[in-house]
């Protein structure tokens, strides 16, 4: 059930700023590597200060002042950022801090829309399943982001469809062809092989990023009953208890990741995995500091 509390002001109250400030800063060096070369004009040149992208040195400039300077480009004002989220039923199970991975979705999305206000960037949706699909243009200002922030809250459900992450893809594709970060929200199975062809064509055209939402796994220590979101039978006492069942459901658990990491590191995308709301700003953070050294290579 969707709540009448600001989403952003919540994850400010959330987030300490000197945390806010380095996410920040690690954005910033997503948006130069995405723009470079993509219409930018010159605007200015300051000295360099720690953090700053070293590609972005004037040599001739820093020979002559005896300090660095760094150039500083206008940034181009469209669309900069695509949220792509996975709203499957998969997405309303539990995840490993025993929270709903629809909650721990949805901060994730709250981080990224609110670090992108404080940018004051241009912010889009494409959210969907294997029914449905719902799409906003890119627009900035806290009241498209809330609005985006809800719409967001309101597909991920128990009830939902079941997951089609291809869909989403497809659809980014296909409505977007200014080069933007696209970032998708999804759970720990997914990109899997079956969507490696829609990712090699993604990115080619975009920068992106993975964040997923691990699962909980029934068979571990203390999980209680369990249910399969796509059933109603709960997971019986004996064989959450069984410890080779524990051990098989562990390796179906730990193939099923490297399919996905195999296909992730073919393309050349940077990914997360999340258990839950309490670790996701600092490996957000070091996902963005990933994709920032990636691109200075």
């Amino acid at each position: 059930m969707s709540s009448t509390t600001s989403r952003l002001a919540k994850v400010r109250a959330r987030l300490d700023l000197p945390t806010v400030r380095r996410a920040a800063g690690m954005l910033e060096g997503r948006h130069r590597s995405i723009f470079s070369g993509h219409g930018q004009d010159f605007d200015d040149q300051v000295e360099y200060r720690p953090g700053d992208d070293i590609g972005d040195i004037d040599w001739k400039s820093s020979a002559r002042a005896g300090h660095p300077i760094i150039r500083r480009f206008v940034r181009e004002s469209n669309l900069a950022m695509v949220l792509a989220v996975d709203t499957g039923r998969n997405m309303a199970a539990t995840a490993p801090s025993g929270e709903a991975k629809s909650a721990v979705a949805m901060f994730a999305a709250d981080v990224v829309a609110y670090l992108a206000r404080a940018r004051g960037d241009l912010v889009a949706l494409v959210a969907g399943d294997a029914e449905r699909m719902v799409q906003l243009p890119g627009r900035g200002g806290t009241a498209h982001l809330e609005m985006l922030l809800r719409t967001v809250e309101r597909s991920l459900s128990l009830d939902a469809p079941p997951s089609d992450l291809g869909r989403v893809l497809d659809r980014v594709l296909t409505w977007f062809t200014r080069r933007s970060l696209v970032v998708v929200i999804t759970d720990e199975a997914r990109p899997g092989p079956e969507h490696e062809d829609a990712l090699r064509r993604l990115r080619t055209r975009h920068e992106v990023m993975v964040i997923a939402v691990a699962d909980a796994l029934p068979t571990a220590p203390g999980a209680g009953p369990t249910a399969d979101v796509d059933g109603a039978a709960a997971l019986p006492a004996f064989l959450r208890d069984d410890q080779k069942l524990h051990e098989e459901a562990l390796a179906a658990v730990e193939a099923r990741k490297g399919e996905v990491r195999a296909v992730l590191r073919r393309r050349g995308i940077e990914a997360v995995t999340v258990a839950g709301e309490d670790d996701l700003v600092d490996r957000l953070i070091d996902l963005l500091g990933r994709q920032r050294r990636v691109a200075r290579r």
